[in-house]
């Protein structure tokens, strides 16, 4: 009796406008949680609530003294850690039971509803607004997952590029206007006859709300996937073992993938650990106000938006290992300027310049390792797994790194410089890897 399960593919039409800007349109919907929680208004409501709670920047973390600033540099790592043991297996099982869409749902309302839970947080209860906080960017790097597998899916390898820009592209203007929103909100709170502090928490709550209600959009247009349809008692765990297995002994045959990956691994922590932490280096080590901290994240984002379209130009001209070398290089001296940085201005020449490179590494990095995955291949998320793992142990090394060196210097300077060794690395590994020629 043949026991092997009957393979059912569904041809999709690529390229097609509605499907495309379905798929761009998630950018736009969980970007805001990127820019008002990862980066703007949460990291600097944290430090202040925390501050005025325990009378100064070290806390109590379940009864164990911390730096506030360590606390939230450990507690993102430990969240995009969850997403290393959790990703490979579940990309397996989207895959293997055609779930892609479904997972992005659960992640995107497990997410959505941790920002929403943030309102409740005061700095008092420090140890729930933690645990809001790691379960917030489970979700949001979770359902990226998944998004980003749809992309060799949904368009074909010429479009790859521009489609991949297309989409920070919209997340950064998606996420400008509801920053702009909730900045209203907090800047004119005694206008409206509420604290800043509360004006903060709606910010929290239309993040969330934003997040959930504009990812329905993607999720109504974009095609299921279902590429196998198993029985009713398969075992998707041990099927989706077995197809991430299949999948990572591809990968050890293509050695343009791993070179790829090895320095996307290196450059990446240092970029998303700048990102994650900006905020909080603003407003600790130059003494920004509130005010000045969202100018300059308003700054970054919009410089983002012509930074992916310039550098998607690039790469059409010279390249995408051209392309992301130059952004590399760029991101060594963005380190070593912050270390010496002394004024206001310095740091918005700084966030100028972050904004050209920020959405052009992470554009350029997503459609060159789409470029580089058979094309062939129903197992998208299962590729985009080991692309995942990469990206978050990344996160993991970067920001720990960031936090173990605050704590044990007292310098933040020092943390930021530290960053320009995962630069020089990844590189010095890029350099090794070759672009493969295709059609």
């Amino acid at each position: 009796m043949n026991n092997e399960v009957k393979v059912e593919s569904i041809a999709i039409a690529k390229n097609q406008p509605k499907i495309i800007n379905a798929w761009c349109s998630y950018d736009w919907a969980n970007s805001v949680y990127a820019l008002t929680i990862s980066s703007a208004i949460f990291p600097v409501y944290y430090n202040s609530t925390t501050r005025a709670a325990f009378g100064g920047d070290k806390i109590q973390f379940f009864g164990f003294p911390i730096e506030n600033t360590v606390l939230y540099s450990y507690a993102l790592s430990f969240s995009f850690l969850i997403i290393v043991f959790l990703s490979p297996i579940l990309s397996g099982m989207a895959d293997y039971g055609g779930m892609k869409k479904r997972m992005m749902k659960f992640f995107t309302a497990l997410g959505s509803a941790s920002c929403i839970a943030l309102y409740f947080f005061n700095g008092h209860n420090v140890e729930f607004g933690i645990i809001a906080t790691i379960l917030a960017s489970t979700g949001w790097a979770g359902a990226l997952v998944f998004y980003n597998a749809y992309l060799p899916e949904v368009a074909t390898e010429d479009r790859f590029d521009s489609i991949s820009a297309r989409g920070y592209a919209m997340g950064y203007v998606g996420s400008v206007l509801q920053l702009i929103f909730s900045l209203m909100i907090i800047m004119n709170h005694e206008y409206l006859g509420i604290t800043e502090a509360f004006g903060s928490k709606l910010a929290f709550l239309t993040v969330g709300a934003w997040w959930f209600l504009f990812a329905q959009i993607s999720f109504h247009y974009l095609p299921s996937n279902v590429h196998q349809r198993p029985p009713k008692r398969t075992n998707l765990f041990k099927k989706g073992y077995g197809e991430l297995k299949k999948v990572y002994f591809l990968v050890k045959k293509m050695p343009e993938i791993k070179r790829f990956l090895r320095s996307f691994f290196f450059y990446n922590a240092g970029v998303q650990t700048v990102m994650l932490l900006a905020a909080t280096f603003g407003e600790k080590e130059m003494s920004l106000t509130v005010d000045q901290l969202i100018t300059t994240v308003l700054l970054i984002q919009i410089v983002a938006i012509a930074g992916a379209y310039l550098f998607a130009q690039i790469s059409a001209w010279k390249g995408n290992k051209f392309s992301i070398a130059v952004m590399v290089i760029i991101w060594v001296g963005v380190c070593a300027y912050a270390y010496l940085m002394q004024t206001v201005l310095d740091f918005y020449i700084l966030a100028f310049v972050i904004g050209l490179i920020m959405g052009g590494i992470q554009s350029m990095s997503r459609s060159t390792y789409s470029k580089l995955i058979p094309r062939d291949t129903y197992d998208t998320a299962s590729f985009f797994s080991f692309f995942d793992v990469a990206e978050k142990l990344s996160i993991v090394m970067g920001t720990f790194l960031y936090g173990l060196i605050e704590q044990i210097t007292g310098n933040m300077r020092l943390s930021a410089l530290s960053l320009v060794v995962l630069f020089v690395i990844g590189f010095i590994l890029l350099m090794r890897f070759k672009m493969p020629e295709r059609e």
